[in-house]
């Protein structure tokens, strides 16, 4: 367990865990971002990361499992996984070498800016399939993305937007993001091992969390088969806008 972590604020960070892989389970994204930016607020980012990836990889493995037929493969393996691998190793380096304070602040800011803009867009689309990005646009959000995944464990975001713009049914649109989750957390994971994070204290911190897990993917499996996904996603973006003024403020 990361030193000074009080049950007090061990029981705020599994409420924070529960929320965010609810947000996971219904949408495909969400849960490793929530928690990095709300979680940090109780624990520091480089002693987060590490507990986290496996509880995101674990989610992952268990909706590919159930979901594996609506992924849209074709996308995923010619235009976002390629792109997204190649940004991997560049975030990664960021992460080992970037200071703790500057990161929180970088992740505050580029919660702001990304949580804006795809408010805007789901207030403007008003149910209508969004316009394709063009294929320049789509490849620099998809790199920008792989690094962003490396630095901060969730290149959430910028994959989102992009799988937003191609595949509009919800479960294919879920399904095809939990897959690439589970290629790129496979190799972060592994990164973390290598660098002698993913200690006794991250693992400990894992364990204690997944009850929070298992009950954010019940409650998310609910979520995505009733409630309308515009909703969803709106309330989720306004909460990481909020959160990322905090880490801006606080970083």
């Amino acid at each position: 367990m990361p030193e000074g972590l009080s049950l007090l604020s061990l029981g705020a960070l599994a409420l924070v865990v529960l929320t965010a892989f609810t947000v996971e389970a219904a949408l495909g994204f969400g849960a490793t971002l929530i928690s990095v930016a709300l979680g940090s607020i109780f624990v520091s980012i480089d002693a987060l990361l590490p507990s986290l990836v496996p509880l995101n990889l674990g989610i992952s493995i268990w909706l590919v499992s159930r979901y594996w037929r609506q992924v849209d493969v074709a996308f995923l393996l010619r235009r976002l996984l390629p792109p997204m691998a190649l940004g991997l190793p560049f975030g990664i380096a960021l992460y080992q070498v970037a200071d703790a304070s500057l990161l929180k602040r970088l992740f505050g800011t580029f919660l702001i800016v990304v949580s804006g803009l795809e408010l805007h867009r789901v207030r403007s689309a008003r149910g209508a399939d969004p316009a394709p990005l063009s294929r320049t646009v789509e490849l620099a959000m998809a790199l920008a993305g792989g690094v962003v995944h490396g630095a901060f464990a969730t290149g959430g975001p910028m994959a989102v937007y992009v799988t937003s713009r191609a595949v509009a049914d919800k479960g294919a649109y879920r399904a095809t993001l939990c897959v690439l989750w589970l290629a790129l957390n496979v190799v972060l994971l592994a990164s973390f091992a290598v660098a002698g994070d993913l200690d006794r204290d991250a693992l400990v911190l894992t364990g204690a969390l997944v009850p929070s897990c298992a009950v954010g993917l019940v409650l998310g499996e609910i979520a995505h088969h009733r409630v309308p996904v515009a909703t969803f996603r709106a309330a989720v973006f306004v909460a990481l806008a909020l959160a990322g003024v905090m880490l801006v403020a606080r970083g």
